[in-house]
């Protein structure tokens, strides 16, 4: 059994953007450019919109996405997308595409489901990338990883890590150098778990780290699970307010314009 299911869990009340997946971007559902990345990939035998809200179910019909209604009760996307693996046994291979990356790159999850396949030790695989921002390594909205020499996840944090007591790490006034370097790592928010993995994950309880953190991926670590990341050159960012997808549609009409220029 090596197919593998891409799940998009999509939810309707952000805090801080309410309705964020329906929200036209570029005259298009922001949810509906995730689907259409992902369906650009090539590893995915199916893909599904995983949802408790039936504005999202009813247009993502309307673009032909298969949908799958879940419970509202949910604390993340991760349990929603393990309520779908569940009733789904043929996959062995579960990839939790985040709804809010509009840009996420098809190949990142290909080469991500070819890690699973590949090395049957690793339970999870996720992705980061060096940070294009000297202060972002600073903000607590955005999460840091450290690995070992194998590639594998060490630590998550929302603090800066690691701390170089003679690199200077300790200031968002650390010279742009520093930033490039492939141990000051962003973390993307995109996971290939294999099954069981996943169904085990969601079994366990909050641990320590994670509530600390706020930061569920401790969690795997924290219960012993070998969580392999990519490190790719660049990264896709999150849309998290109507602000940032303001600023993507006008990067895309800037592309559009080159483009037919």
């Amino acid at each position: 059994m090596s197919k593998a299911l891409g799940i998009i869990p999509a939810r309707w009340n952000s805090s801080r953007f309410p309705g964020k997946p329906l929200h036209l971007i570029a005259g298009k559902p922001l949810l509906k450019h995730v689907w259409e990345r992902c369906i650009r990939a090539k590893n995915l035998d199916l893909i599904v919109i995983a949802t408790d809200d039936m504005r999202i179910a009813s247009a993502a019909f309307e673009w032909g996405a298969e949908v799958a209604l879940t419970s509202p009760k949910h604390r993340s996307g991760t349990n929603r997308i393990a309520e779908v693996a569940r009733k789904t046994k043929q996959f062995a291979y579960v990839t939790n595409i985040q709804g809010d990356e509009p840009l996420i790159d098809p190949r990142l999850i290909d080469n991500i489901v070819e890690k699973l396949q590949s090395d049957h030790k690793l339970g999870i695989v996720t992705a980061a990338h060096p940070f294009k921002d000297p202060a972002d390594a600073f903000s607590p909205h955005q999460v840091k990883v450290v690995l070992d020499l194998r590639g594998n996840a060490l630590y998550f944090s929302r603090s800066a890590i690691p701390f170089s007591r003679n690199g200077g790490l300790a200031s968002p006034e650390v010279p742009r150098r520093m930033a490039k370097r492939a141990s000051l790592l962003r973390h993307q928010g995109i996971y290939g778990f294999r099954r069981e993995t996943l169904l085990q994950f969601v079994s366990w309880k909050p641990s320590p780290l994670e509530r600390a953190e706020s930061l569920e991926q401790l969690r795997a670590l924290e219960n012993g699970v070998t969580v392999h990341v990519l490190v790719t050159a660049t990264g896709s960012p999150g849309i998290d307010t109507p602000e940032e997808a303001t600023a993507l549609e006008q990067k895309l009409a800037r592309a559009n314009r080159r483009v037919s220029s």
